[in-house]
Order: C-alpha cells, then sequence, then structure tokens
C-alpha cells in the first residue's frame, strides 16, 4: 500500500460583489461570509481535522478565511502562496515536492475557483474535466501519494459544500 498524506482545497467564504471594488486582491470577506466560514471551520474542528500548515492566496478574502480556520485551532501555521492567487499548479508541484517529505500533517490550501477545482481534477484524473465545482467555503479532501507525482495518482475522499457542514 502506498504511503499518502492529505490535502484540503478550501475556497474563501462569501467575498464583496465581483467589480464592486477598485483593486479585487482587497475584496473582503462579507460579514455573512465570515460567519458562514467560522460555522465551517467549527464544524471542522469539531470533526477533529488538524493541519500541518495552511498555505493561502495572499488576496484578502483567501486571507481573512485562512484566519478564520486558524482561530478555530486547525493550525498554528499560516503561509501564503502567490501560485494559489494566479492558479499555478506547476508552481505549487515544486513547493509540494519540497515540503511534503517532512510532513506528518494534512495540507490545507486556501484559494479560488476556478483553480482549486481544476487541481483537484488534475491530482485525481491527470487532467482537468470541469466535473467538480467548489462553492465557496467549502471543502476539497484529496489523498496523495507521497512518492512520485500526484498528478492522476491522487484519491478524492470528501467533496462537500458548506452546507452539509452547518
Amino acid at each position: 500500500m502506498t504511503a499518502t498524506l492529505d490535502l484540503y482545497l478550501i475556497r474563501h467564504g462569501l467575498a464583496g460583489e465581483f467589480g464592486s471594488y477598485a483593486d479585487d486582491t482587497l475584496r473582503p470577506l462579507t460579514t455573512a461570509g465570515q460567519h458562514k466560514t467560522r460555522q465551517v471551520a467549527d464544524r471542522l474542528a469539531n470533526l477533529g481535522l488538524q493541519f500541518g500548515q495552511i498555505l493561502t492566496s495572499p488576496l484578502l478574502r483567501a486571507q481573512q478565511t485562512a484566519e478564520i480556520l486558524q482561530a478555530a485551532g486547525l493550525c498554528q501555521q499560516v503561509a501564503t502562496a502567490e501560485c494559489l492567487a494566479t492558479g499555478d499548479f506547476d508552481r505549487w508541484l515544486n513547493w509540494w515536492a519540497t515540503w511534503h517529505p517532512t510532513a506528518t500533517q494534512p495540507l490545507a490550501l486556501v484559494g479560488h475557483e476556478p483553480s482549486l477545482s481544476q487541481w483537484a481534477e488534475l491530482l485525481v484524473w491527470g487532467r482537468v474535466n470541469h466535473a467538480i465545482r467548489l462553492k465557496k467555503a467549502g471543502v476539497i479532501g484529496l489523498s496523495l501519494p507521497t512518492s512520485g507525482s500526484p498528478v492522476g495518482q491522487s484519491v478524492l475522499f470528501w467533496l462537500t459544500p458548506p452546507k452539509f457542514l452547518l
């Protein structure tokens, strides 16, 4: 049996309306988005989830989501990765290759659509099928092999919209 490490892809919570901010990178979570994201984070904590690290997009709404996850006790360490804002999967794969050999706990990525769904499809099927859609504050869980490339070799074990966690 191949050794695996779990990866959780978490979309940022409900944010302000697209186009209503001069700088989209500064678009924050709405009050309702903060509330729902806190509820999801609390439920994940109640389920016993614990991340070795949260890697987040630098965009404000993702940063706020990561902070809520951290405040719920899901992780002590939060880092920022530009590739989660740009959708640069190859850059993330390079990061993963250096990070996972010493990891003992799951990794959480906080980012955006359509990148997170596409990354999940690449990891599971090796190609983008446009079959997975991640709702705001939703969660995808994947088991990635710790040897060789995870592309097309990973297993989807969780795809949950936030309404099933509330």
